[in-house]
């Protein structure tokens, strides 16, 4: 059996496999290259100085100068949504592929901004975050290079907006908390979910003690897309196809994860201590292959490979000694859920399947007019000020637009960010730590702490309009 060094060793060097997308092997990255030791219980303390990005303001910005990162069909929808939020400035794009940066800017084209193109060259990317016209850098790429490319706009002086998961490795978790502490700049991590509006609900009661004491939660990625993953598209399209070969694991952990703990307040008097985690065989993935193949010899190299298991459960224990759930299951005919289920020593609630339901006490679910009851009373203001505009604008119901709306804010009032650092580690690691609990027969193993101990005493934020709520928006 490889022990937890060997494991991350391997998982370190696979989690670049996809980074002939975009070469990091040009000028510059120097920087952010260095040892590969950092595991939970095998590495020394961080030999970098600590600052604490929990709750930290960095200086307003009037108007947020923006580059982009990826410009398929995910980078696009983000520029979109985000050309209608006032204080903003759209100043490049950047993708591989010239015409996609193209589409992009065409898209926009109505909205008064007329970016720069980046395209073409694998290194590009690096010479748009040089610019010192840009203040925040969205990243809408293959996962294994969030952090790469976080890690470089950030030591150019950018906050980065990262989509999920922000990190695919614990390695590259400790490099995205040591590149924003060194440069006290934001890495926020585009986690939408939490900006829904029954999430948001559901925060807000916890806050108030409806619950009671949190006990248990449970929280999925259920999305039936494997056959989706075989599409063939250009050379550039099948990362995702092979980040599903060869690890075994919860891949996508942080849409379940995200409200769950900002409710159960991690880091920030709380933490997620240790996990175990389970997956099945693959029972469907390599029969797609073999289903495709028999048509199309293309697919016959991924026939017989190493599929991850169809069902993951990563079970995780807080040093508040709750638990959480969360399950990742992307190909077995099951509708959509993230389940987000909160249960509390006085009530229970539970987004998925629909409609969302809650309990109170031992009553079983209460009835439609006492939750529309709940809503009026308890919906927060950010959900009373913009869900009606969010619902207009769009982007998974709303919760896109909302996301960037209440980023863009925050950085122009200076305040501190929803989703900081730490959240995007934390959160992300689970991915890679349930490779390794799963390989090794569901053994527990320890959720490092990237705070450097400060979740004890860091206060909780909650998505809020108390101090902001400043910026408009705009229709073109």
């Amino acid at each position: 059996m490889k022990s937890r060094r060997d494991f991350f060793k391997l998982a370190g060097i696979s989690g670049m496999s996809a980074m002939g997308l975009f070469s990091l092997k040009g000028r510059g990255l120097e920087s952010v290259n260095y040892k590969s030791d950092r595991i939970k219980g095998e590495f020394s303390k961080p030999n970098f100085q600590r600052f604490n990005m929990s709750g930290y303001a960095a200086p307003p910005i009037n108007k947020v100068r923006i580059g982009f990162i990826g410009t398929g069909g995910r980078g696009t929808d983000l520029v979109f949504r985000i050309s209608y939020i006032d204080g903003i400035e759209i100043k490049a794009l950047c993708d591989l592929l010239p015409e996609r940066a193209k589409a992009a800017k065409e898209k926009i084209k109505l909205s008064g901004y007329s970016p720069d193109i980046y395209a073409g060259d694998e290194e590009v990317w690096m010479k748009m975050c040089r610019r010192e016209d840009i203040d925040l850098i969205y990243i809408a790429t293959p996962w294994p290079l969030h952090t790469p490319m976080a890690v470089f706009a950030m030591q150019h002086g950018k906050h980065v907006a990262t989509e999920v998961p922000a990190a695919t490795t614990v390695e590259d978790s400790w490099r995205l908390v040591e590149a924003s502490e060194k440069s006290k700049k934001h890495c926020i991590m585009l986690e939408n979910t939490c900006y829904d509006s029954f999430e948001l609900l559901t925060l807000n009661l916890a806050r108030n003690g409806f619950f009671g004491e949190i006990v248990h939660g449970e929280g999925a990625y259920i999305h039936q897309i494997g056959e989706r993953l075989f599409h063939r598209g250009n050379r550039n399209e099948r990362w995702r196809l092979k980040q599903n070969i060869g690890r075994n694991g919860n891949l996508y952990p942080t849409h379940g994860l995200g409200p769950l703990a900002q409710i159960m307040k991690i880091n920030r008097g709380n933490k997620m201590d240790y996990l175990v985690s389970t997956s099945t065989k693959d029972f469907m993935m390599n029969d797609i292959a073999k289903k495709l193949a028999n048509s199309d010899e293309y697919y016959k190299q991924y026939v017989d490979v190493p599929y991850r298991g169809n069902m993951n459960t990563t079970t995780i224990a807080t040093t508040a000694g709750q638990t959480i759930m969360l399950q990742h299951d992307i190909t077995s005919p099951r509708p959509f859920s993230h389940i987000h289920q909160v249960s509390g020593t006085k009530a229970f609630a539970q987004h998925y399947p629909l409609p969302a339901r809650i309990a109170i006490g031992h009553g079983g679910f209460i009835s439609e007019d006492k939750f529309k009851k709940i809503e009026e009373q308890y919906n927060p203001p950010i959900i009373r000020q913009m869900w009606d505009i969010a619902l207009k604008i769009g982007g998974h119901g709303g919760i896109d637009f909302l996301l960037n709306w209440r980023l863009i804010d925050c950085l122009r009032n200076g305040l501190p960010v929803d989703m900081d650092v730490y959240d995007a580690a934390s959160w992300s690691v689970i991915g890679p730590l349930s490779e390794w609990s799963v390989a090794n027969r569901s053994a527990p193993i320890d959720i490092p702490d990237f705070t450097n101990a400060n979740w004890k005493t860091n206060l909780p934020h909650d998505i809020s309009l108390i101090d902001g709520g400043t910026t408009g928006v705009k229709a073109w």
